[in-house]
């Protein structure tokens, strides 16, 4: 802690810091203490010449931080050399300034299907446009993602591809980050330094593999407390409220997500080792486990769904034409069968790494306590190939028993939070889109907080469907939730869907947002969020008096301050 007199001092200092300000001082501070980034610690460049290139920009596109506190402190060790730094986050970045830019360099991860941070979108669909014209920009992109995912750091490589589609000069090649970033990082940070020492003269490094796969994430150990199906017998869908109980103090808060890696079905596996001959037991090296046969399949790698990129390899080693699909390794081994166990080893070996599946946490530490965390999780089915299968993750974890045990981890949010507690949110959360709000209005009745708090809930059917039914009716009586409507589609001719309850409120929903009001969308991404956002664009032009133009303005000001929220999928 500081002393009285040195919290005096940095507090009459900062009080009328700008926000890039304040972000350049705490980058500062923290490449003073080599602050842990995320379980690694990165050093702030060791610039040792100085720099011909003047000023440069430095964006972030992040989910969970960890871009953020990278382009952070590479900016606190640049600037405390004299060079000029423009540091943005993309969902704060002007797109109108990309086109006047001249060095300009990108930090950006990957989320979950390949796809872009939450409040770096906008930028990412900008330059995805036709006209753009960026031949003065010189550029460089630091890509982070997981690479237990088979789309590895992709949105990376698309800005880095487009930069460069749409004229740009790359004086920096492509970097990609695995979870253990900080070696890559300083790399990149010192390629960096060289360019910018040569007044942008493009690096000659090489482009970059995958490097180092250990995860720091902190992985728990629970046992299965309580599972129910939240449902009635006679609905045809399955939800089930989980509850995990630890002997390890959890570190999380409203918002964030519980990660898991599923085991593939024992039968399965089993299957599989008959039809192909192979050792179980032989010891198999693959490029991220060692293990026997049997539990690389069982445990680690992912058989249930392959990529199209993994079934052209199959048909490459069984000598064989295989039309582009994706299939289970189950399904490929039936209908293009292989020769010998020989050739099933090297199948293994091409196998992509078992993907982690997250869960929005539906519990508030607050109210349930340190050692007890709640999921929500709906049993999914999909078709491939006109073929109905079961959502790999969802039915492992719908067989669990209590008692059984499991491991987990925390994936921490850095936007999807809640506001202070003064202030009012507006909660819209369709079947398990109510998951991470009743984490919220949890949190809420357990700090006493003052704001007030609306819920829009829909399902199928009030009588089948209604989830944590007698919880919402409990918080609508003792106050903690102020408002709540809901949208029950087949319990009437007509469907009806949260949208439409949005639209029968439009006054009233105007007015909260417009007195400061935060307001969540969870669920589904497509249809759900997509005619919520078109619903509250309505709402907004009907009340403000704007045309659509101005009211989609409107909104993404709201989503730009941080007062629309999505946790989506």
């Amino acid at each position: 802690m500081l002393s009285e007199a040195k919290y005096k001092i940095l507090k009459d200092i900062s009080a009328n810091f700008t926000k890039e300000e304040a972000i350049w001082a705490s980058g500062y501070l923290a490449g003073l203490a080599n602050v842990s980034l995320g379980g690694v610690t990165l050093e702030t460049p060791n610039i040792s010449a100085p720099v011909q290139v003047k000023k440069i920009t430095l964006v972030y596109g992040t989910e969970t931080g960890n871009a953020k506190k990278l382009a952070t402190t590479l900016a606190s060790g640049f600037k405390k050399q004299g060079l000029q730094v423009k540091l943005s986050d993309l969902s704060q970045y002007k797109l109108k300034d990309l086109e006047k830019e001249t060095y300009f360099f990108v930090v950006i991860s990957t989320q979950g299907e390949g796809e872009p941070p939450v409040l770096a979108e906008k930028f990412y669909n900008h330059i995805h446009q036709e006209g753009l014209q960026l031949s003065q920009l010189k550029y460089g992109v630091l890509a982070l993602g997981d690479s237990s995912y088979p789309e590895f750091c992709k949105v990376g490589e698309v800005v880095d591809r487009r930069l460069s589609e749409l004229g740009a000069q790359r004086i920096l090649d492509l970097k990609k980050c695995d979870v253990d970033y900080q070696q890559d990082a300083d790399s990149w940070a010192s390629q960096l330094q060289e360019v910018l020492k040569n007044a942008g003269t493009p690096s000659v490094a090489t482009p970059s593999s995958t490097v180092s796969t250990s995860s720091k994430k902190k992985n728990y150990q629970g046992t299965i407390a309580t599972i129910i199906n939240l449902n009635d017998t006679e609905s045809d869908k399955e939800t089930y409220h989980i509850e995990i109980e630890t002997e390890d103090d959890l570190v999380y808060k409203p918002g964030d997500s519980l990660g898991i890696y599923p085991y593939n079905n024992l039968l399965e596996v089993e299957e599989i080792l008959k039809l192909t001959l192979v050792d179980s037991e032989k010891i198999i090296e693959t490029s991220k486990y060692t293990e026997s046969v049997k539990d690389l399949l069982h445990k680690r790698l992912n058989i249930s769904y392959l990529s199209k990129n993994t079934v052209a390899k199959y048909a490459e080693l069984i000598g064989q034409e295989i039309p582009e699909t994706r299939l289970s390794l189950l399904d490929l081994l039936k209908i293009y069968p292989v020769s010998n166990p020989d050739v099933f080893e090297e199948i293994i070996k091409q196998l992509n790494p078992q993907q982690p599946r997250q869960y929005s946490i539906s519990s508030s530490p607050e109210a349930h306590g340190e050692n007890e965390i709640h999921i929500t999780v709906a049993k999914h089915q999909f078709a491939v190939n006109n073929e109905w299968k079961n959502g790999l993750c969802s039915h492992y974890l719908a067989d669990f028993e209590e008692g059984q045990e499991i491991e987990f981890y925390i994936q921490p949010t850095l936007h999807f939070c809640l506001p202070a507690p003064e202030k009012d949110i507006i909660l819209i959360g369709p079947g398990t889109g109510i998951a991470p709000l009743r984490s919220f209005l949890w949190e809420r009745d357990a700090v006493g907080a003052e704001g007030k708090n609306w819920l829009f809930f829909g399902d199928r059917s009030f009588e089948k469907d209604f989830l944590y039914q007698s919880e919402i009716q409990d918080f609508l009586k003792t106050g903690v939730l102020t408002d709540l409507d809901l949208a029950f589609s087949r319990d009437q001719k007509e469907k009806i869907y949260v949208q439409h309850r949005l639209l029968e409120n439009s006054s009233k929903v105007y007015q909260w947002l417009r007195d400061g009001a935060y307001l969540y969308i969870c669920g589904a991404k497509d249809p759900m969020s997509k005619d919520v956002e078109a619903a509250l664009v309505t709402i907004i032009g009907k009340e403000a008096g704007l045309d659509q133009g101005q009211a989609q303005h409107y909104l993404e000001q709201l989503e730009l301050e941080g007062r629309i929220l999505k946790d989506v999928y």
